[in-house]
């Protein structure tokens, strides 16, 4: 027996509009700064741990590893980040914020935190721990 399609219970489709409609609203206030979407990630990623390499920021960005290259690049163009030989090896990089790029983060920080709490608002409190709970558990298996 096939199972009917009802894009008003599939996962995907409402994950996909929350996440879209996350996106465009962030992306416009990152623009408003002269920065984009596609650098968060690895903004994140460095606030939360300086001196790791492109490697391990595409691993926990979960973003593919040309497209952190990429981002690196704009990143360095706008003295946000900047490369350092790898000790350990000649072929790699370390990445550091710079001072601007450390700045960011007290600026930046706000912004995701108002967009969740304005996309959460319709659950409660327990319902918003659940929702983060389950989320972390599927990106975590990803």
């Amino acid at each position: 027996m096939e199972k009917k399609f009802d894009r008003q219970k599939s996962f995907g489709w409402l994950l996909n509009v929350v996440a879209n409609k996350a996106a465009k609203d962030f992306d416009s206030e990152l623009k408003k700064r002269g920065l984009s979407l596609a650098l968060w990630p690895t903004l994140m990623c460095l606030w939360e741990e300086e001196g790791i390499t492109q490697r391990d920021i595409a691993l926990k960005s979960k973003v593919e590893s040309s497209t952190t290259t990429r981002t690196l690049d704009k990143l360095v163009a706008l003295a946000l980040v900047e490369r350092r030989d790898d000790p350990n090896s000649r072929r790699s990089f370390r990445i550091y914020l710079t001072d601007a790029g450390k700045a960011l983060k007290t600026d930046l920080l706000p912004i995701p935190l108002a967009l969740n709490a304005d996309l959460l608002s319709a659950l409660d409190a327990k319902e918003q721990q659940d929702i983060i709970r389950l989320l972390q558990k599927i990106v975590t298996d990803i």
